[in-house]
């Protein structure tokens, strides 16, 4: 579901722009030397950006950046992030934007992990190639990631699930892991996001999924 506009969004985001990007062609290839980490990991989809914060204030040493399409929610992350003085920002960032667009921010090889979290299942056949992890998504995966760059998948979604094992196999990936209850034991080292409690909270399981690059096909 889209979020209500608000009316703030478009103006923090001008005013803010050295913490989020509307499209920062000039870091591509340099968001490691920016963010001073490790690896760099990039969260599609970022939402209000709860899964990013907490992930960021978890690894410290590593990079986070987060995309996300929706200004709205787009804003809110930013305005989280900048305004819990507790957590700092030096490791993460955000862009505002489509995923369709992250070749024109990444350099190739430079990702070392992607995210994908509850991503919108597009339920309906015809609009299955919008999914994330779609054969055309996955291809331009394959370029961003580092040798040993992994993706990891996490969906409420049955159907979507058992489509993108498929779409992983299909194109070259190798399954690292899988689980169809992910959450039946404790995960102290992946957060958990106020969209995933509500489905912990009605033990509704959580699928997930690990896939490296493998052979390209």
């Amino acid at each position: 579901m889209r979020m209500r506009k608000k009316k703030w969004a478009d103006p923090y985001i001008e005013a803010h722009s050295d913490y989020i990007y509307e499209s920062p062609l000039e870091l591509k290839g340099k968001w490691r030397e920016l963010l001073g980490g490790t690896k760099l990991h990039v969260e599609i989809g970022a939402g209000k950006g709860g899964y990013l914060n907490a992930m960021a204030a978890m690894y410290p040493e590593e990079c986070w950046v987060g995309i996300e399409k929706d200004r709205n929610a787009a804003a809110v992350a930013a305005r989280k992030a900048i305004e819990d003085e507790s957590r700092p920002l030096d490791n993460k960032r955000l862009i505002t934007g489509r995923a369709e667009d992250m070749e024109a921010w990444f350099a190739d090889g430079e990702i070392d992990v992607i995210h994908l979290n509850f991503s919108d299942p597009w339920p309906k056949k015809g609009t299955h190639k919008r999914r994330l992890s779609s054969a055309s998504f996955l291809a331009m995966y394959r370029k961003l990631l580092s040798e040993d760059g992994i993706i990891q998948m996490k969906t409420d979604n049955s159907a979507l699930f058992e489509d993108s094992v498929l779409y992983f196999l299909n194109n070259g990936f190798v399954l690292k892991e899988i689980s169809v209850d992910y959450r039946r034991v404790p995960h102290e080292e992946d957060a958990v996001t106020e969209y995933e409690q509500k489905f912990m909270d009605l033990n509704q399981p959580i699928y997930r999924l690990c896939a490296a690059r493998g052979e390209s096909v």
